[in-house]
């Protein structure tokens, strides 16, 4: 069977499903409807009012796992800069296909959709394949932590994330772990302070604690230090009062070395008994050796296709593998796809048609590598 991916990516497009509120059903549906055309098993699996999620596979052998494949089809917003075309119309221009979610990652979802039916008839037998299609990882891996928990996912041999790296291959990202950390104090009239205690106060101690602190981890080789920032603090409710409660947000990177958890715990004893914490995100760091047989096999087949430099190196963004990576029996894993992350969330996102003809291609090789024993 055949399917064009760049058709695909223009199909995808025009579903609106700008998170919030997502949307994503008819999307998932529509890929559900060509997956089941083309022989798949396929499980359409709801995630909250007009949203869905689906899985699907084809082929399977019980001493070899099938090779996955991952991406999310909610967007996010179009943010308040007019678009110089309609977001949503798929269109083409020159090898520019623009549209909210060209990049950021529907044109990776249509190329191992489209790589895989194309390869439908001559799986049977194989490994196969695994397809996961997410929902709500725009606003935290919502879509794919529910899947990790509800055991409808098999083991996989290798999982393929296709989020936008320009076709080049990555092996891991840092974690994320997003707190709110909240200061109680005691309410008084502005002109009295004295009979108050003063929540403001307590937070900027905080936040000038927080600028100091040290994580006391050695650097990751590829994927560096682990990082801290304070993004938000928000206190009182007028000005002549004092204040009895602050919020400060902060959006800590973790890498493989630490687990957030401890991270966690880490922090709440540095800060003290006045500032409790409140977790947000905890989104574990994802790492693949890049010595592993796999990875090296990845790397050659997108330099011999795309051209793309055979070096390790890591995302700057996390991912659905955070969640999904371990449900699916912790395999070594890749990030490629073809959109550019320079492009993801902006006005005017695009995606390059020749990228989308090669992740298709990387795709489809990685697959017939995957099952070579038994395809003809």
């Amino acid at each position: 069977m055949s399917l064009s991916a760049i058709a695909l990516s223009r199909e995808l497009i025009r579903f609106n499903t700008v998170n919030p509120p997502g949307n994503e059903r008819p999307c998932a549906e529509h890929l559900a409807r060509l997956l089941d055309d083309a022989g798949f098993h396929v499980e359409l699996i709801p995630f909250g009012d007009a949203r869905a999620q689906l899985v699907a596979s084809i082929g399977g052998q019980a001493d070899h796992p099938p090779l996955a494949f991952t991406g999310h089809i909610d967007t996010v917003p179009l943010g308040a800069q007019p678009w110089s075309v309609d977001p949503f119309s798929g269109v083409i221009d020159g090898d520019k296909l623009f549209g909210r979610g060209a990049s950021d990652m529907k044109s990776g979802v249509a190329a191992f959709v489209a790589a895989s039916v194309q390869l439908a008839g001559r799986l049977a037998g194989t490994p196969g394949v695994l397809l996961v299609v997410t929902a709500g990882e725009e606003t935290g891996c919502s879509g794919a932590e529910m899947l990790a928990g509800t055991g409808k996912l098999q083991r996989a041999g290798a999982l393929v994330v296709a989020e936008p790296t320009g076709n080049k291959p990555l092996v891991g990202h840092k974690g994320a772990l997003w707190l709110e950390a909240e200061t109680r104090g005691v309410t008084a009239h502005g002109s009295m302070p004295d009979k108050g205690v003063n929540a403001v106060y307590k937070a900027a101690r905080a936040v000038s604690a927080l600028e100091q602190f040290d994580f006391n981890v050695a650097r990751h080789p590829i994927l560096g230090a682990p990082t801290l920032n304070v993004g938000t603090i928000q206190g009182g409710l007028n000005i002549n009062s004092v204040p009895d409660r602050a919020v400060v947000g902060i959006d800590i990177r973790t890498i493989p070395s630490q687990t957030n958890a401890r991270t966690c715990e880490h922090l709440a004893s540095y800060l003290g008994q006045d500032v409790k914490l409140r977790t947000l995100i905890d989104m574990e760091s994802v790492w693949t050796d890049p010595d592993d047989p796999w990875i090296g096999e990845v790397f050659e087949i997108a330099h011999n296709i795309a051209h793309t430099e055979c070096e390790a190196a890591g995302a700057p963004y996390f991912t659905d593998a955070c969640a999904l990576k371990p449900a699916l029996g912790s395999p070594p894993t890749v990030i490629l796809g073809p959109g550019e992350i320079v492009l993801a969330h902006q006005t005017d996102e695009y995606c390059l048609t020749t990228r989308i003809d090669q992740a298709t291609e990387i795709y489809s090789q990685l697959i017939e590598n995957w099952c070579r024993r038994s395809l003809s």
